[in-house]
C-alpha cells in the first residue's frame, strides 16, 4: 500500500466574493491551525471610537491567536487624522492582546498609507513586499508586548 492519494473527479469555477466559501475555509483553516498550534484559539478583538452624535471616528479589527496578535485594519476618519485616534487604539488593541496573554502583535501597511506610524509605536520593520499597484510596497511590522500592567511577568497580579 502506498499513501499516495489520487484526486477525485471535480470541477474548478473562478468566479469573485463567495460568503459561502469564505466562510468554509475560514472553517477549515481554523480547525487545522488550532490543532497545530496546542489548541490555541482564534478571537476577533475590536477597538472603535464614536463622537458625540454616534458617528464612527476610527476603529480596528484584529485577532488573537494564541500568543500572537494581528490587526486587519486600522482606520481614522479624515477630519480626525493626527489627533493621536490612531495611536489610541493600537494602544487600547495592544493592552486588550497583552490581556489576552499575547506577547507579539503584527501589523501590516502599504507605503502610501501610514509606514512611518508603526515605528513611533515601537514596531519594528521586518519585511517589504513588492508587487502593489502603482509601485508600492507591503510593509510588515512586529512588536514585543509588555505584560498587562496589572500583572508581573508571570502572570500574577501585582
Amino acid at each position: 500500500m502506498t499513501s499516495e492519494q489520487h484526486p477525485v473527479a471535480a470541477s474548478l469555477r473562478v468566479g469573485g466574493e463567495d460568503d459561502d466559501l469564505d466562510k468554509r475555509l475560514d472553517e477549515e483553516l481554523t480547525a487545522f491551525n488550532t490543532a497545530a498550534a496546542d489548541g490555541a484559539v482564534t478571537e476577533p478583538l475590536s477597538v472603535r471610537v464614536t463622537d458625540e452624535a454616534g458617528d464612527l471616528v476610527g476603529g480596528l479589527t484584529a485577532w488573537t491567536w494564541g500568543t500572537l496578535c494581528s490587526v486587519d485594519m486600522l482606520w481614522v476618519r479624515e477630519d480626525q487624522r493626527h489627533s493621536g485616534w490612531g495611536g489610541r487604539l493600537m494602544r487600547a488593541a495592544e493592552a486588550e492582546a497583552a490581556r489576552r496573554g499575547c506577547t507579539d502583535m503584527i501589523v501590516s501597511t502599504y507605503s502610501f498609507q501610514a509606514p512611518g506610524f508603526y515605528p513611533k509605536l515601537g514596531f519594528r520593520e521586518r519585511a517589504r513586499v513588492q508587487g502593489v499597484p502603482g509601485g508600492h510596497e507591503d510593509i510588515h511590522f512586529h512588536k514585543r508586548l509588555s505584560p498587562p500592567k496589572d500583572e508581573t511577568a508571570g502572570g500574577h497580579p501585582a
